[in-house]
């Protein structure tokens, strides 16, 4: 008998083998769903009273203006049975070949069967024109209030984006054609993924984005050289070591968010920010935040600002002998920056010399795209879920973001991973993004209600340690970078934030890009500009960019510049540590990779 009258009996027995394994991650993914913690219904969907305003805004529609709604209605008709006509006359010719397809390019449609295959193409272009029907109708809705609008509109393309045929096993052809050649194995991976991230979850399900034993903190990521010279139940203060003989005289102290982990800005030595900072010839201190957990429930805000802010600036001109140091915030670790320099200013405390803020909101009044998750139905429910826990779980956190852009990040994943069987990619960046972290109960409510949703920093209602405190007691001189296409943090309320703080030495920059890659962008790369305008920070921010001048290649060395004017005269380089203060471990420290309760990630 030769190989090919053999090869039906082996393509048997492999898929015998394959179905014998689906049997065992079955019963595996049963056991892992049994174990899956209940939470609060709010924190899985908005609440029903958003749908209701949007077919009630549907129904006044059409009561005031039928003829538009008729107008949809025919055109979507007209599309969809003049496709289906073109089809039919296509199969009556004996042609195998999908009509003409006018539907714009989609990248989730590359393969080329969508294109000539008529079954794919058919289902691709009838998605297309009811994905492109539903929108219009919700775009044209004149009689709904336009934050619920937002909130329709964001939820719709949530709903459509789900729905793509890309996401179903029986609709994908780079499933099938997968499944087919590998005899059922890329299936049976799928699954293994599947329920090795439910399991990984405890119960609930999150695409895991990249190859967790790829990357070792510390060894193959954050490793610029440095110690923790200083730690309390808040933080870890880390000095990296200076590779310049001399350091301007006032040393920089970076806060990153305490949402993420501060390694996104000493990822490899080639796009990290923190070693080029201190190859520019700055002291450069950066705080590692504890990741909390239960223990941590009442920690609020003033915690964050008293033990973390305040302390770590404390600790730094204690240890370099400086007066003054120049203060660096990113994200919500800029908008608690401007909390604790306008204390400051009220306090008549004048030890920081400069500020920069990185994609950092502080008038929610136009919170952009995360908006839709701050109306009362979500935060009323992380409030219940937060108090039940301690913590605001990373895992709430992790996929709240992963929906600002869930094509990239849950549903094309989930395809690779679940359908097509393939492990996940061995990408930094992308395994920094699930390396999350908790929020203490107190201070993630005090955010939310107190910031987010009451605004309280812009309207000067916010109180820290008791007394209010409002953007324009921001005063010192000031450097903002935010990111074209930030989808967390947007440019525009970042603009708005700056325009109002009593500085009256501003600095406003416009990077391309979002809300990492427009930060993290090294001048080796030559890859995003960014846009500068030498008129005041005021007005309307797209009158702002309009006037700007286009730069190409990063803003670092812009701002490296800025802060070299406001860091004094060089003097003899300074190693962390000596006889008064003491290493305590090496760069990046523990907290980084501890886990709360105990261990390590």
């Amino acid at each position: 008998m030769t190989t090919d009258d053999n090869e039906p009996g082996l393509k048997l027995e492999r898929m015998q083998a394959n179905l014998a394994r689906v049997d065992e991650l079955s019963k595996r993914l049963m056991a892992a769903l049994a174990h899956r913690k209940q939470a609060d219904g709010a924190l899985q969907g908005p609440s029903n009273e958003i749908y209701m305003k949007a077919a009630s805004a549907y129904l006044a529609e059409m009561m005031q203006n039928p003829a538009k709604i008729l107008e949809h209605q025919i055109s979507y008709w007209g599309k969809s049975l003049k496709h289906y006509v073109e089809a039919q006359q296509a199969l009556a010719k004996g042609e195998f070949r999908a009509p003409p397809d006018p539907t714009p390019q989609d990248r989730r449609f590359s393969n080329p069967l969508w294109e000539t295959h008529p079954f794919f193409n058919y289902l691709k272009q009838q998605y297309m024109l009811n994905a492109e029907a539903v929108t219009t109708a919700i775009g044209d809705m004149e009689t709904i209030d336009p934050a619920d609008r937002r909130r329709v509109e964001y939820f719709t393309r949530q709903i459509v984006d789900m729905f793509s045929p890309t996401n179903f096993l029986g609709t994908n052809p780079d499933a099938l054609e997968k499944a087919v050649a590998t005899d059922g194995e890329s299936l049976v991976l799928g699954l293994e993924n599947l329920v090795r991230d439910i399991e990984a979850n405890d119960g609930d399900l999150l695409v895991t984005l990249a190859d967790k034993n790829a990357f070792h903190v510390g060894r193959n990521i954050a490793t610029t050289a440095g110690s923790v010279v200083f730690r309390n139940r808040m933080l870890e203060l880390i000095q990296y070591a200076p590779t310049t003989e001399t350091v301007h005289q006032t040393p920089i102290l970076i806060f990153p968010p305490w949402i993420n982990k501060f390694y996104i800005m000493d990822m490899k030595p080639e796009n990290s920010l923190i070693k080029w900072i201190v190859d520019q010839g700055f002291t450069l201190f950066v705080v590692s935040w504890v990741n909390p957990d239960a223990s941590y429930a009442g920690v609020g805000m003033d915690d964050y600002i008293r033990d973390g802010y305040l302390r770590a600036m404390a600790e730094v001109r204690r240890m370099t002998g400086e007066r003054q140091i120049n203060a660096v915030g990113y994200c919500i670790a800029g908008t608690t920056l401007g909390l604790t320099l306008a204390h400051l200013d009220r306090a008549g405390d004048t030890s920081v010399k400069s500020a920069s803020f990185f994609t950092t909101l502080a008038d929610f009044s136009d919170p952009g795209e995360v908006g839709v998750f701050l109306e009362n139905d979500f935060v009323d429910g992380i409030e219940r879920q937060s108090a039940q826990d301690g913590i605001l779980s990373k895992f709430f956190m992790g996929r709240t973001f992963s929906f600002l852009r869930s094509n990239d990040l849950i549903y094309q994943p989930a395809i690779k991973s679940y359908m097509l069987g393939e492990a996940p990619p061995a990408f930094d960046l992308l395994f920094w993004n699930g390396d999350g972290t908790n929020l203490p109960a107190t201070m993630a409510i005090e955010y939310l209600r107190g910031l987010c949703q009451g605004d309280g920093f812009a309207k000067g209602t916010f109180p820290v340690f008791g007394e209010p405190v409002s953007l324009s007691g921001v005063k010192v001189p000031l450097c903002a970078i935010a990111c074209e296409t930030d989808h967390i943090a947007h440019w525009r309320g970042s603009f708005n934030s700056v325009a109002q703080m009593g500085s009256t030495d501003k600095t406003f920059i416009l990077s391309e890009s979002g809300h990492i890659a427009g930060i993290i962008n090294p001048p080796t790369k030559n890859k995003y500009g960014h846009y500068t305008n030498d008129s005041p920070v005021a007005g309307l921010p797209e009158e702002w960019k309009a006037t700007a001048t286009f730069n190409k290649g990063s803003w670092w060395p812009r701002w490296g510049a800025w802060l070299a004017e406001r860091s004094g005269p060089k003097v003899p380089a300074r190693i962390p540590g000596d006889s008064t203060n003491p290493v305590l471990c090496p760069a990046p420290g523990t907290y980084v990779v501890a886990k709360p309760g105990g261990g390590n990630a």
